[in-house]
């Protein structure tokens, strides 16, 4: 993607490239664009980087959800639950 390779040219000399510069620089980026901006960038990506953009996206708000069901089936798990017993 043309935009992942401008970022990297641009900082790969001034970052670390560990998990916390990345997250750094790519909230920086997304703050300073509008929405319009990242749908110009968007609609410049071929398909597989849109499938790509899109199946990242999905990955990782499924890891999310899936976290805070455990986390909710953990913690649901501790509290006494009478059962009815005919």
């Amino acid at each position: 993607m043309k935009l992942v390779d401008e970022l990297f040219d641009l900082y790969r000399n001034k970052l670390t490239g560990d998990e916390e510069d990345i997250d750094m620089l790519t909230f920086a980026f997304l703050e300073e664009m509008s929405r319009e901006d990242l749908l110009g960038i968007i609609r410049d990506m071929d398909e597989q980087e849109l499938y790509d953009l899109i199946g990242l996206y999905l990955i990782e708000s499924l890891k999310v959800k899936f976290a805070q069901e455990e986390y909710g089936q953990r913690r649901n798990n501790n509290t006494f639950h009478p059962r009815n017993i005919h």
